[in-house]
């Protein structure tokens, strides 16, 4: 453990207050050494209730949604300014938690404090619209807040996602009942502590409640005084979110998994597309939603671009997120470590060659950590379980490919639609791959554009709706349509 970390346990936030809960505690644990970090509520169905009760009172009296919109910018700057003023103190704790080096805990931080100014900003335009005007008759069509938002927050980027939620639903005038992660309840907490040091932002408002998904998730998917539900997770977790939502027609956002495939070309720029093409999947040791597993490398080049990669893949540092020098954390707890290795014997038996990595570290500086070493899989089959499911873990498949249609055909080749990215010169090439693959998102000789500008989300399993940009923001408003006639005489419409 980091010297002088306290080990604090962290009560649920309802309706304004710090409240313990009957059900008992559970600790989080540094992935890397396996020390707690912290304690959180191992929450009942009768904290859940209280938390969605204290957000429906909140929504229904309207003490936040009935603020002005400079009022709402004012208070979500102060969350942004709150991010970046306790960064070193957040970013260790995040560390601690998830595993992830220190610098990255830190762009995560500052990444959720852009989201938070920038839905502030967003407050100012929310409008409606004059769409038809004739005579006596005018139709205004306005936006409204959805009501009672329930935010179901995944361990891999705790905070940065959240953010996703939080401040576009407090943007548009809702209310919030959030659960995160067990293995990343503390630092979910702490955040809950800079709001509730705010002047301005009414209790009930925004309630935290720590504990398992059969409990506290499932209490808040069922609830029909919860409007809407947004998750990250699996998909399985998606589906089943899906149809308990169901039970009152809520609306649902899922952000669920992914098998982004990163295409290279040989007319790629190698010094760009060799180091984008290692990060793209070993940032965060694997475990993003976003995550580029697939690698399709054109046949023209596949030997050489291929001793390029494993010679940078072999001097990745995997460490102690705390270490300086460590590029590549932990894995975020034991029963995920044991589902990656899983999934690499399944590479092993279904054939797969193994060309990098592929164990579990257990020399002296990593043996009492989750530490997987950066694995490449080759000769690849489509029909591979490593090929076709969701790993989230620091594992790559890797498939040569002769044509811009065979690229395009290898991409699609699963369930997912949620990211990827192409590496070429030629516009026409990437102008193509951008037309045919399926996918939420395509980078163009990048991985990753941090920004909250520019919605995010998936096709087909890997999720509904649209999270970040102004598409996100309209997934927490109502669509309304007011009929004005001007007259106070009776016409009779017909159809």
């Amino acid at each position: 453990m980091e010297a002088g970390h306290e080990v604090r346990t962290y009560p649920n936030l309802i309706d304004g207050e710090w409240r313990e809960s009957a059900g008992g505690r559970v600790a989080s644990l540094n992935p890397a050494n396996g020390d707690v970090v912290a304690r959180s509520q191992k929450s009942t169905r009768e904290d859940v209730a209280a938390a969605i009760d204290a957000a429906r009172t909140a929504f229904d009296e309207g003490t936040w949604r009935a603020k002005s919109p400079s009022e709402r910018e004012a208070l979500l700057h102060s969350v942004a300014e709150l991010i970046r003023k306790r960064l070193d103190h957040l970013a260790i704790l995040l560390t601690l938690e998830n595993g992830k080096p220190l610098a990255d805990s830190k762009g995560e931080l500052l990444n959720a404090a852009n989201v938070f100014d920038y839905y502030a900003s967003a407050s100012r335009h929310i409008a409606g619209k004059i769409p038809r005007y004739a005579g006596s008759d005018i139709s205004l069509v306005v936006h409204e807040p959805v009501g009672v938002c329930g935010l179901i927050v995944p361990w891999n980027s705790p905070i940065s996602l959240l953010s996703w939620k939080l401040a576009p639903s407090l943007a548009a005038g809702c209310t919030a009942v959030v659960k995160p992660s067990t293995y990343t309840s503390g630092i979910t907490m702490e955040f809950a502590g800079l709001l509730q040091s705010l002047e301005g932002l009414p209790r009930g408002v925004v309630n935290f409640v720590s504990g398992s998904g059969e409990t506290v998730g499932v209490e808040i998917v069922r609830s029909e005084k919860v409007d809407k539900v947004s998750f990250t997770g699996s998909s399985e977790t998606g589906r089943q979110i899906m149809e308990a939502a169901s039970s009152n027609l809520k609306k649902v956002n899922l952000e669920c998994g992914g098998k982004s495939a990163g295409i290279v070309f040989d007319d790629a720029n190698m010094e760009a597309a060799l180091p984008g093409a290692v990060w793209s999947i070993f940032r965060s040791a694997g475990q993003s939603c976003n995550a580029g597993s697939r690698l399709l490398v054109q046949d023209t080049i596949y030997d050489k671009f291929m001793n390029g990669y494993l010679e940078l893949v072999g001097r990745i540092r995997v460490g102690d997120g705390l270490d300086p020098e460590t590029e590549v954390g932990p894995i975020v707890s034991q029963k995920q470590m044991n589902s990656i290795l899983a999934y690499v014997r399944s590479g092993l038996d279904q054939g797969a060659k193994l060309s990098a990595g592929g164990n579990r570290l257990l020399d002296d500086k990593h043996s009492r950590g989750f530490f997987v070493s950066p694995t490449v899989f080759e000769d690849v089959g489509t029909d591979m379980r490593i090929f076709q499911e969701e790993i989230f873990g620091p594992v790559l498949c890797v498939l040569p490919f002769h044509d811009v249609e065979d690229a395009i055909a290898l991409a699609n080749a699963t369930k997912y639609g949620l990211a990827g990215d192409v590496w070429s010169r030629n516009l026409i090439r990437i102008m193509r791959v951008s037309q045919g693959v399926r996918t939420g998102t395509l980078w163009v000789n990048r991985h990753l554009n941090p920004g909250p500008e520019v919605p995010f989300g998936g096709y087909r399993q890997s999720g509904v709706g649209r999270e970040t940009g102004m598409e996100g923001l309209m997934e927490y408003l109502q669509v309304k349509h007011i009929s004005l006639q001007l007259t106070d005489s009776y016409e009779r419409v017909r159809r």
